[in-house]
């Protein structure tokens, strides 16, 4: 049985409350209103030494002031009237001259009425853009939050797939690890919870991470008008508890079942694992594609991609197994697990480089058709990317499947825990980026950075999930001994 340590405990509580002030600060320092705003712009102006505003429209300020001039300031000595009275009738040179001056003064007044237009035009203009900021940067740390919890609960998610994948194919090799699974898919129970509320807080226009529950937007936006009947708050809801209902039921009666078997004298809680993991696996195919539509493709909910489902399931699922690798690595090390040998970390990191691959392969595909067909609904996803996430969507690249790629296709590497740690913990920051990258454009837009927000939420949740987990470890032995296929994982040489 073991032990949660004093030691990783006390770690794990101050990640979270690390987290929490984290988070706490993010929210405190949003502005408030677009006064707030406004002298953010500034103080970044002068720092960068811009100038914006009416200083950015010299001529506009040029035709304001010639507009207001009178007309014996403005070069024009006589008004039209007082030609006509000093002028004698008849002389047609001086009657063409006074109807040239009347031409001029119309044109002018138009001029000026035209300058005061553009001039509110441009205060209007301002004003919004203004509003836009100040709506990017409240939705900053809330969109820092849904990353990191999304990101967490996924990775659990990933990890319950795995452990099903195993149980449906009754793999001989993976049964001394199923403890270990078993306790990382306990976060995902917290971790649905806490994603569900953010959701529910979104419908209740707490944040405004989704802009189709906007009716003021949707009012002005025929795309979002044509996809309510789909896109609205109950239904939007109702699916998201279906879903994760169905993920905790399945993984609360696999866990009642393993236990149940080490007491069992015949296989019968085997036999219906089985049967339950395979009917896990078809409803979570479905449902984990329709929640990576409604989580989080429906942040930009003009854009769509037909690969986006498998792409997201990639990148959680490598998560997932990195995540079972790196703990039993710590419990190996730490004189637990005695029956895990090299040969299961070999197994591990394959499936760690060949997930890596293939999230590889769906990131590419989808980049490529979209690039290559160049249709604006589609391509905007990219360029959006490139040009104001250049960093963290390259890097994201390199770090899942540059990196990943060259360390582990030795295979000799693959049994060196420093190794196999090392690339896990570039594969779960390269996942964060990929998540990061998903989100952060539709809702902050070019007023990203990693701050306190993002940081304490990264924290609290990576300590919430350590908490979890490792309790989880302490509530049943770490051997599944009545598993029949138990003897067989013991004795797993690659």
């Amino acid at each position: 049985m073991y032990t949660f340590s004093s030691r990783l405990k006390t770690f794990s509580l101050v990640l979270i409350v690390l987290g929490i002030l984290g988070i706490g600060y993010s929210f405190l320092t949003a502005p408030k209103t677009i006064e707030d705003v406004e002298k953010i712009l500034k103080e970044e102006e002068a720092a960068h030494g811009g100038h914006h505003g009416a200083a950015a429209h010299p001529d506009a300020e040029a035709t304001v002031h010639d507009a207001e001039l009178t007309p014996g300031e403005g070069g024009h000595e006589h008004t039209t009237q007082e030609l006509h009275e000093t002028v004698p009738q008849g002389d047609h040179a001086v009657e063409h001259a006074i109807h040239d001056d009347r031409g001029h003064m119309e044109n002018l007044e138009k001029h000026v009425t035209a300058s005061h237009d553009a001039e509110a035009t441009h205060a209007d203009e301002h004003h919004e853009h203004l509003e836009h900021v100040l709506h990017q940067l409240q939705n900053k740390p809330w969109s820092a939050v849904y990353v990191a919890a999304l990101f967490f609960m996924l990775l659990s998610l990933g990890t319950l797939a795995f452990y099903a994948i195993q149980n449906a194919a009754q793999a001989g090799w993976s049964p001394v690890l199923f403890r270990v699974m078993e306790a990382i898919s306990a976060y995902l129970i917290p971790g649905a919870i806490i994603v569900f509320v953010l959701l529910v807080l979104g419908v209740l226009h707490f944040h405004h991470i989704f802009i189709w529950m906007d009716e003021e937007v949707v009012a002005n936006d025929h795309l979002l008008q044509g996809k309510t009947g789909y896109l609205n708050g109950p239904f939007f809801l109702i699916r998201a508890a279906l879903f994760m209902g169905g993920w905790i039921l399945y993984r609360q009666y696999a866990r009642k079942n393993s236990l149940l078997q080490d007491d069992a004298t015949d296989n019968t809680y085997y036999k219906k694992n089985f049967k339950a993991s395979a009917g896990f696996l078809v409803f979570f195919i479905i449902t984990e594609s329709i929640m990576s539509w409604d989580w989080i493709m429906s942040v930009d909910p003009h854009w769509y991609s037909t690969l986006f489902g498998w792409y997201v399931f990639a990148s959680f699922f490598v998560s997932g197994i990195t995540a079972i690798a790196m703990i039993t690595l710590y419990l190996k090390a730490k004189g637990y697990l005695e029956y895990v040998n090299t040969s299961h970390i070999h197994d591990l990191a394959k499936f760690m480089f060949g997930i890596s691959v293939f999230w590889t392969y769906l990131w590419f595909s989808q980049f490529m058709l979209m690039w290559y067909a160049d249709i604006p609904e589609e391509v905007t996803y990219f360029v959006t990317r490139i040009e104001q996430y250049n960093l963290p969507f390259f890097g994201m690249v390199a770090m899942n499947f540059v990196f990943p790629v060259l360390i582990l296709i030795n295979t000799d590497f693959k049994r060196l825990s420093w190794i196999v740690v090392m690339a896990g913990i570039v594969i779960l920051c390269g996942h964060y980026l990929d998540f990061y990258n998903m989100i952060m454009p539709a809702t902050v837009g070019d007023r990203w950075f990693i701050g306190a927000g993002e940081i304490g939420a990264i924290l609290l949740f990576l300590g919430l999930f350590i908490f979890v987990v490792f309790t989880a470890l302490t509530k049943a032995p770490l051997l599944a001994k009545r598993n029949p296929l138990m003897e067989e994982s013991k004795h797993f040489h690659y």
